[in-house]
């Protein structure tokens, strides 16, 4: 019998109850040996340098440390890490990358309920329903507020998408259900081809800021996309145009955007902000023309377990010696959340 390799979770304990519920433990337990603790928040408790000696593959979600060298150090049998969340750029390093550990994520399974929500976002969008919502306390029995936010409904609109990511092409294929729509996308690494197959159209981005009626936002947070959109991007917007944001608050400079909703011409609904929460004190939260959530579009509750399952499934393949379908690299980080 081949023997299996030793496993560790890693990862907050709320996160372990949300994730790994008994079926999913029960599954991992027959592709690994998960010896005592079979879990821990941290590489740093005193009496676990026994155990790190041994593992050679990490189970990660929320909560995970910085795998820096002296961690890394501590693990000398490591070998890969199969992460049951999105992003892992906050604990990657470049010694983990030196050392030639194999990384995935469950950044495609977690895209789905960001582009389900983002989706929902849109079509409310397209009749202000959020907004007039908010309209609602103020004008109560009186309905005349439901004319003040522009045209409402959604056919013949058009929809821009910044940024092809995987969030982002869900998007564009989601919009398609709407009649007469047309989709702009702007995203310099995009292949017009691909993008034209989703059913978008690449442009460049004050053409679709200045075309849209509702712009979201699906691009990575990097260093040369911080306030990407910021007052002249704004300023290309129509009025009564909806921005969405369910990406990164940095994308979006938030004095900017204060100023550009602050005399109510341009709607914004915001799942994330910079910085994350807003404080008390911003205008975002009094304005009516503003729509707040607290980072909710991703995977949350029993939305996590599908990053879980695309863990496992990839340790099955790599196990058995089959191309991974979510390995991460070091280059891949450059253009990617």
């Amino acid at each position: 019998m081949t023997r299996k390799p030793k496993a560790l979770l890693l990862m907050n304990r709320g996160t372990l109850d949300d994730q790994f519920d008994a079926s999913r433990m029960s599954r991992l337990a027959q592709l690994v040996q998960l010896e005592d603790p079979a879990w821990t928040e941290s590489l740093d408790e005193p009496g676990l340098s026994a155990r790190l000696a041994e593992v050679e593959i990490l189970i990660t979600s929320w909560g995970v440390p910085k795998l820096d060298a002296a961690r890394l150090d501590s693990m000398p049998l490591l070998r890969a890490v199969f992460h049951c969340a999105g992003t892992v750029r906050s604990f990657v390093s470049d010694e983990l990358w030196d050392r030639g550990i194999l990384v995935t994520n469950g950044a495609d399974a977690n895209a789905i309920p960001v582009a389900e929500f983002t989706f929902a976002s849109i079509v409310l969008a397209g009749k202000k329903a959020q907004v007039l919502a908010n309209d609602a306390r103020i004008g109560r029995e009186d309905w005349s507020y439901a004319s003040a936010r522009g045209e409402l409904g959604n056919i013949g609109r058009t929809i821009g998408v910044v940024g092809f990511s995987r969030i982002g092409r869900r998007v564009v294929k989601l919009v398609q259900q709407l009649q007469d729509v047309t989709c702009l996308v702007a995203d310099p690494y995009a292949d017009p081809v691909a993008v034209a197959a989703a059913g978008g159209k690449l442009v460049e981005l004050d053409q679709l800021l200045s075309e849209s009626d509702i712009v979201s936002i699906h691009a990575p947070a990097l260093p040369q996309t911080r306030h990407m959109i910021g007052a002249p991007q704004l300023a290309l917007l129509r009025d009564n145009a909806t921005l969405i944001n369910t990406a990164r608050g940095s994308l979006v400079d938030t004095a900017a955007l204060e100023a550009a909703c602050s005399d109510g011409r341009i709607h914004a609904i915001l799942d994330v902000t910079e910085p994350e929460p807003l404080p008390a004190g911003s205008v975002l939260y009094d304005l009516p023309n503003v729509v707040l959530t607290p980072h909710i579009a991703g995977s949350l509750g029993t939305e996590t377990r599908r990053m879980s399952d695309t863990a496992l499934d990839e340790l099955e393949r790599y196990l058995a010696g089959k191309d991974l379908l979510a390995e991460v690299s070091a280059e891949d980080l450059s253009v990617s959340a």
